[in-house]
């Protein structure tokens, strides 16, 4: 694992019924820091394929990944596009060569997987980071069990083995009585299963910045985070509206001697533009993965207000982290 920031950034293709039915924007930038030799983004870049966004000095970005199902000869072929909600559903998908039409089964691993599974539904309300097991044959599969019907998009990081490092996305429905739900009001305080985790820093659209989010249980600082998937921490970043997604891993990593397993964990990262994110932080301690989770406003628009108790995480939604 290269020391410093992991990073993949990809932004969320609609489906025309879902654009519709959700109201979700379109193309959209990537949120990254710097990039560096060996980062998704960096000198393993993907090949340019026309979804660029103009930086805030005018020049074209790192091109997208994640917009599109197919790239660079490799298909996500969701073999679960609809699911029901609230019913235990085992989510199957492969990687497909193009031409050929055989799964791939020859992965380098990346954080100790072969491949990094993240759903979201499209109000941001549920997440969940997902590991799941592959047959021989190439098929992967995950049980999930997603609380409310409406839309959803499923991400799947990964690389082939001598290939390079793509981020594929696919829409997934979870049938069933649909409502809405609104964007959780912005907070800087998160509460989970006795956790209380704070953000300190901002994003700044065109701007690298810092991300501290320190952890305390009953009061008392987390000095004793454990490595998971060889970091004390793992940040998600989603847009609002069009869930363009960043995924950061922190500064530093366990036995550089310099890291310290808690209570801080910080990041670097930069908004693409104004507007409303997501951001959930996995943190492993005692045994257990767990998920909090923010909502920010990176300048530009209008602030919004904070909310003034803590945000918790429901305890249902953490034990998406199977491996």
């Amino acid at each position: 694992m290269n020391t410093g920031l992991r990073i993949t950034v990809f932004a969320a293709a609609l489906a025309a019924t879902f654009g519709t039915a959700y109201g979700v924007g379109g193309a959209v930038g990537p949120i990254s820091p710097e990039p560096k030799s060996g980062t998704h983004g960096g000198s393993e870049g993907h090949a340019a394929t026309g979804h660029e966004e103009k930086a805030a000095d005018g020049h074209e970005t790192e091109p997208l990944a994640g917009l599109e199902i197919s790239r660079n000869g490799y298909t996500l072929d969701l073999k679960t596009p609809r699911i029901e909600a609230g019913k235990k559903t085992d989510l199957r998908f492969a990687v497909v060569q193009d031409g050929t039409g055989r799964k791939v089964t020859a992965y380098q691993r990346e954080h100790g997987k072969d491949l990094h599974l993240i759903l979201a539904s499209r109000d941001l309300t549920v997440y969940r980071h997902l590991h799941p097991t592959r047959a021989a044959d190439g098929t992967w599969s995950t049980p999930v069990n997603l609380p409310e019907a409406g839309g959803y998009r499923v991400f799947a990081d990964f690389k082939p083995r001598g290939g390079e490092a793509l981020t594929l996305g696919a829409d997934l429905a979870a049938s069933g009585r649909y409502e809405p739900g609104e964007l959780p009001e912005r907070n800087t305080t998160a509460k989970v299963d006795g956790y209380e985790v704070k953000l300190r820093g901002a994003l700044t659209p065109g701007k690298a910045g810092e991300l501290t989010l320190t952890v305390a249980k009953d009061g008392k600082p987390a000095r004793n985070l454990q490595p998971y998937l060889g970091a004390y921490g793992h940040l998600v970043a989603l847009r609002s509206g069009d869930l363009a997604y960043l995924h950061v891993h922190p500064n530093g990593e366990p036995g550089d001697g310099k890291t310290k397993p808690g209570p801080d964990v910080s990041f670097t990262a930069t908004a693409p533009s104004a507007g409303a994110y997501r951001l959930f932080l996995d943190f492993q301690h005692e045994g257990k993965v767990r998920t909090a989770a923010f909502t920010v406003q990176a300048g530009g628009a209008a602030e919004m207000p904070e909310k003034s108790a803590a945000e918790t995480v429901p305890a249902e939604e953490v034990p998406g982290h199977a491996h």
